[in-house]
């Protein structure tokens, strides 16, 4: 009988040695909680009933909030607080196990939760004085390949944090790397502004989300080995595997395509930046700003400073296809040449200013005409009232002195008045029917009303 080598004896020992070590550190069944115990957490968070669709629409109302003023703590704050993960493991439980019950279950609750989610952010977007889209509720309308591995990687997560025996803080962390919350919301703000490309994208990444999370929850279940309640018939069994494939390749298929073409706009980007910071390096002309438009692969330069040539434009064009910039257009605005346009501008603004200035000396002009109206109504009065004194001493010898003025009357509840004030110094005490006539008198000589007659005699 031949025995080994020492040199492959000693790495055969090593190798058991790595394996025993990574199976204790990295064993899955070491802490794991009984089969009972795992299928009751998750069930217990299947429904909504009670208290948990409260939380349900708060937890919509706060990230809807938190969109519509581009909060991200905000955010974060509502996925810690959403009761979503419940029927989504609960669906996944009961695919695992061949509990169908309870995946029917899970499913309707889904449903109910998702459609109240809908319908609280509808309300709340179609009331709210915010009608923008901010970052925050764009970054939920293109979902790609990296939200399905967010999602597969979030569920395996989950799923461990669940079936452990003592509670952890992991399926809160779950909650906020899928980010269920946000895109329901997000279609919600589609709705209520008619923008269904939202709707579509935003429920395309719940979908995702929710599908991947499932399939995580699937996967662990089985890996941990729980007891299938169902009869395990190979029919059904190939009936759900091929089911469970139809939806994942669904989901993912859009997503890879929607991944490919962000990594081409991205690759697109960065070889354009590069090749403008490369090509348009020069002394007298500077680039002011720069527009990159992968989709029709146009990069749009607006440059400051001496104008470029033809043939260095030539040249630098020929240069695209060394950068793996093929098919690319280049199109320039270069200040230099937009003379006629300089001129055109400055003939504006003087033309404005020269309007300004316009509306301004008119409304001088209105000031000084109503400021040489009120002294010529003063002159007027002054003349008018020699007039009236003479005419007044001449009808009444008593009246000794004669004093006309303007003034304001002011009186507790009424508008401040200009009046005309008559003051009669008499000799003597006129009569009631004197200082009448007097009244009439004055009222018809001024042709006003706002007459304001005081009368001292006798002193």
């Amino acid at each position: 009988m031949s025995s080994k080598p020492p040199e492959t004896a000693h790495w055969s020992h090593v190798m058991a040695q790595l394996r025993r070590l990574f199976a204790q550190r990295f064993s899955l069944l070491a802490d794991k909680a009984d089969d009972a115990t795992i299928e009751r957490r998750i069930r217990e968070a299947v429904e909504l009933v009670g208290a948990t669709p409260w939380i349900l629409v708060f937890a919509i109302l706060v990230a809807s909030v938190g969109l519509n003023v581009n909060s991200t703590a905000v955010i974060i704050g509502a996925m810690l607080i959403s009761p979503l993960m419940g029927p989504i493991m609960g669906a996944g439980l009961g695919v695992a196990i061949y509990d169908f019950a309870l995946v029917k279950k899970s499913l309707f609750n889904l449903a109910i939760a998702t459609t109240i989610s809908l319908l609280v952010s509808t309300i709340y977007f179609a009331l709210s004085p915010l009608q923008e889209a901010q970052s925050e509720l764009l970054a939920r309308t293109a979902p790609t390949l990296w939200d399905v591995l967010i999602a597969l990687f979030g569920g395996f997560a989950g799923i461990i944090g669940v079936t452990r025996q003592e509670r952890s803080n992991v399926v809160p962390g779950v909650a906020i790397a899928t980010a269920l919350m946000p895109p329901v919301c997000t279609a919600g703000f589609g709705i209520a502004h008619g923008e269904w490309t939202f709707v579509a994208g935003a429920l395309y990444l719940y979908t995702i989300n929710c599908v991947f999370i499932a399939l995580a929850a699937i996967a662990g279940i089985r890996i941990l080995r729980l007891k299938r309640h169902g009869f395990e018939d190979a029919v059904v069994e190939r009936r759900v595997k091929l089911s469970l494939l139809v939806l994942v390749l669904g989901t993912t298929v859009p997503s890879g395509y929607l991944a490919v073409r962000l990594v081409k706009a991205e690759y697109f980007k960065s070889r354009a930046r590069s090749f403008v910071a490369q090509e348009f390096s020069f002394e007298a002309t500077h680039v002011a700003d720069t527009s990159i438009d992968p989709r029709k692969r146009v990069i749009e330069l607006t440059l400051i400073g001496e104008p470029l040539g033809a043939q260095v434009m030539k040249d630098i064009e020929a240069r695209l296809s060394m950068a793996h910039l093929d098919s690319t257009r280049i199109v320039i605005h270069q200040m230099g040449d937009n003379r006629l346009d300089i001129t055109a501008l400055r003939s504006s603004l003087l033309s404005d200013l020269y309007r300004d200035s316009q509306q301004e000396l008119r409304k001088k002009d209105e000031q000084v005409q109503s400021l040489q109206k009120q002294l010529e109504q003063r002159d007027a009065l002054f003349l008018k009232a020699r007039d009236i004194a003479d005419e007044l001493r001449a009808q009444y010898p008593a009246v000794s002195r004669v004093v006309v003025s303007e003034g304001i009357a002011f009186q507790d509840g009424a508008d401040q008045k200009q009046m005309l004030q008559l003051s009669v110094i008499s000799a003597r005490p006129l009569a009631a029917e004197e200082r009448k006539r007097i009244d009439n008198w004055f009222r018809v000589r001024t042709r006003s009303d706002d007459v304001l007659l005081q009368f001292e005699g006798g002193k």
